[in-house]
């Protein structure tokens, strides 16, 4: 959880939280540039929205005019760090308690808004209407709270595909996060608050409310009272975490001695809550009494939330609200519920923002002129707190208030994302290989791989920009940045959903972006650029010298030898620094196990798609040759690449830029310009991975209308880390090097091993040189 530290009014200072702390301008961010407001207020949290916009740089490139250059210029292009401003949305929630410095806070700091109406939801909206209104000066608009509610479920079910996770309180990670659905709809939303609201949701607008109980969260708060006068809502939870209601609660076996077999109920099975207490002449402790009750009323929510799923016919059911909170009791007792009343056919799902639905709810009715879903928003993990660890074990106050995020930052995507329309069953679509979540060896071996990588990355970031004096500062302050985002992962490894090497890059890429170092990477790729077009020609004569069966082999090596040229990989980064004359040839001969299988010995495909991987010899050595073989046949080539820089992945600017230039030397990539056989597409990512449910609307709109046949996808982050065990509906090659030593090792290979993974969807062969676990 996120600290408050350094935030006060001129009278006062207030400390949150005792877990981390963090300096006032992290926790307010950008209120200068604030456009919108909502709040939402419980009766014990307030949660913020705003809406702002943000400036960084972003590395821009550009060919050179040489027809207008005076002085001879040897490099292809020239790069350039621009300023660019981007929408951004935060959500910050904090206890009631600070709710005026908060709001002296944001008066203090508004700067050029044109704000006149703040939307507020959540039954605190009425009490501190006239304190919001007298201290920002803005006209308090109160929005139905259901529907804030709702909005914002479907909000981030759209947008943050590890939203939802079933809790599995005895597994080797308590979180089990699911993928996101192509259609969210319809689900079951149970929003336990005081009361339980049952809503069945249709579709972006259309709700019901078609159920509900009295007995809720306020009956266990109330009772509990009562019972161990324990007025604290998360004390009586810690006292229920430390109860045996056995003790209090008559079980099966109580009655009947044993299991009532005929009836299927096990002996351990609660017959009747409370019912020891009936006849017992002693007290109970209050730890028991409160696991009791705590179990009568999860039991009876779960079971009625089962009845209303099953008439219904809905699969899919959330739970939410103040009961939830990401409480580990409350959570298993209704996981419990629900296996026992459906017999395992649903699952109870959680939500690792469900106490911003009402703000994000709130704020988006502000916001319906600006279309906010028209877009697709991603989480930014350099200004997100993460998910605490639930354990009932920790002291109360180290969980502080609600187990969920602090703080919340989504950034608004330039390009919609969608689906890629070749996957066989969206659905059950999971990018990642492997989960180190579950996978406590991997997990520690990647958490320090990426730690002793660090220090290279801010040597390059700084590299990236000489000319900049406050560079050195900012580099610093990304080592810091990323490291304690490291050390979250290796104490919280659900924090941010599912743990894998996909996400620990993507957080690495964050933080960079934060610090402003948008592409560190920049320069090499520029040189190497450079470098491998000069053997452009040589490499394409030398393969047609050779027989069609010759050519076909070297033509799946040359890629696989491009692909070896990865600065992200250690091993290959240390190579290259070591031996500046390292090159294409060295690079074959390192090579282990080439298959002999040859992709292109049946009728040419009708369009292949490929998703490139490095820039310099990779693209223009191994890529482009293999990419006018395929033209050569009268395949459609569409080469998909990242719409943002990472590590030294080759950008969709830099290549047309690339392919301008190849195309002036060699006539067949020239007529595949010319002729639209040869198409450019971004992919809509800025990762080394590659997250086939979130591409670029106009690439999947490509794909269809060239009736795609061949799904091609190269390197270790796209097709090992990620993809590796995609089903496509089509034919698919997933090609690699494997370029470090831990991950050859346990996948029973050597270092610059080669996965070749050749698929034909339905009955189909498949042929590969090295298969991952």
């Amino acid at each position: 959880m996120a600290e408050w530290s350094g935030l006060h009014s001129s009278t006062s200072r207030h400390t949150m939280d005792k877990s981390i702390t963090l300096p006032p301008d992290e926790i307010f961010r950008n209120l200068e540039n604030a456009k919108r407001f909502a709040i939402d207020i419980g009766g014990s949290l307030t949660k913020l929205a705003y809406y702002s916009t943000v400036q960084h740089k972003v590395a821009k490139v550009r060919s050179f005019d040489h027809a207008t250059k005076t002085e001879m210029v040897d490099e292809l292009y020239e790069i350039s760090v621009q300023e660019e401003v981007t929408a951004r949305l935060h959500f910050i929630k904090f206890e009631n308690a600070y709710i005026e410095t908060c709001l002296d806070f944001v008066r203090d700091h508004l700067v050029n808004t044109d704000t006149k109406v703040i939307k507020a939801t959540g039954g605190g909206a009425h009490k501190f209407k006239e304190l919001i209104e007298r201290k920002l000066g803005l006209r308090v608009d109160k929005e139905d709270e259901m529907t804030c509610l709702i909005k914002g479920c479907n909000f981030v079910l759209r947008n943050i595909p590890h939203e939802a996770f079933v809790y599995a309180k005895h597994a080797d990670s308590e979180f089990r996060f699911q993928t996101t659905q192509p259609d969210i709809f319809p689900y079951l939303l149970v929003n336990i608050g005081s009361g339980v609201s049952i809503v069945k949701v249709e579709s972006e607008d259309k709700f019901e409310r078609i159920g509900g109980s009295s007995i809720g969260g306020g009956t266990f708060w109330g009772l509990g009272a009562l019972l161990t006068k324990t007025k604290r809502f998360d004390e009586l939870l810690q006292l229920a975490s430390k109860g045996q209601h056995t003790s209090v609660d008559m079980l099966v076996k109580d009655i009947y001695g044993g299991s009532y077999g005929s009836l299927g109920l096990t002996g351990d099975l609660i017959a009747s809550s409370f019912g020891k207490s009936a006849t017992a002449d002693k007290g109970f402790p209050k730890e028991d009494m409160a696991k009791s009750l705590l179990h009568m009323i999860s039991n009876d929510i779960g079971q009625l939330a089962c009845l209303y799923a099953k008439l219904h016919n809905l699969s899919r059911v959330y739970f939410g609200g103040f009961f939830i909170r990401g409480h580990p009791v409350t959570m298993h007792t209704i996981t419990y519920s629900i296996n026992f009343f459906t017999k395992g056919e649903v699952q109870a799902l959680f939500l690792r923002h469900e106490g911003y639905l009402g703000a994000i709810g709130a704020f988006l009715k502000g916001a319906e002129e600006d279309n906010p879903n028209q877009y697709s928003w991603g989480e930014n993990y350099a200004g997100s707190s993460g998910l605490m660890s639930v354990s009932p074990d920790m002291n109360p106050m180290q969980r502080a208030r609600s187990g969920t995020f602090d703080m919340l930052e989504m950034d608004r995507l330039e390009r919609k994302l969608v689906n890629l329309p070749l996957l066989q069953d969206a659905s059950s679509y999971i990018p990642d290989t492997v989960d180190l979540a579950e996978d406590a060896l991997a997990r520690e071996y990647w958490l320090y791989c990426f730690e002793e990588a660090l220090d290279g990355v801010v040597k390059r970031a700084l590299a990236s920009q000489p000319d900049m004096p406050e560079a050195a500062e900012r580099a610093e302050k990304f080592r810091q940045k990323y490291r304690h985002k490291l050390q979250t992962l290796r104490h919280q490894p659900f924090a941010y959903g599912s743990l894998t090497v996909r996400s620990l890059l993507d957080t690495r890429e964050h933080c960079l972006n934060e610090f402003n170092f948008p592409d560190p990477y920049s320069k090499i790729k520029q040189r190497e650029n450079d470098m491998a077009l000069k053997y452009y020609q040589k490499v394409v004569k030398s393969l047609e010298e050779l027989s069609w069966e010759e050519r076909q082999f070297a033509l799946i090596r040359g890629v696989l030898a491009g692909n070896v040229f990865d600065w992200g990989a250690k091993a290959v980064s240390d190579v290259l620094e070591s031996e500046p004359e390292f090159g294409f040839e060295q690079a074959k001969r390192k090579l282990e196990g080439i298959p002999s299988i040859s992709l292109l010995c049946g009728p040419p495909h009708k369009c292949a798609l490929f998703f490139v991987d490095n820039s310099g010899l990779d693209i223009i050595l191994g890529v482009m040759p293999f990419v006018r073989e395929l033209l050569s046949r009268g395949t459609e080539v569409v080469l998909a690449s990242n719409s943002a820089p990472a590590l030294n992945d080759v950008t969709n600017g830099e290549l047309q830029i690339l392919t301008e230039s190849i195309a002036a030397m060699d006539p067949v990539i020239q007529a595949g310009l010319r002729e639209d056989r040869l198409t450019l597409v971004q992919s809509g990512s800025s990762s080394p991975c590659l997250d086939l449910s979130r591409l670029d609307k106009v690439l999947a709109m490509v794909v269809r209308e060239r009736k795609t046949d061949l799904v091609i996808i190269e390197g270790m982050g796209r097709a090992i880390h990620t993809n590796y065990y995609a089903m496509l509906s089509c034919e698919s090659l997933k090609m690699a090097v494997i370029k470090n030593s831990w991950l050859a090792d346990r996948l029973g290979g050597k270092l610059f091993s080669v996965v070749f993974k050749y698929e034909v969807p339905a009955a189909g062969h498949d042929s590969e040189a090295l298969t991952p676990p």
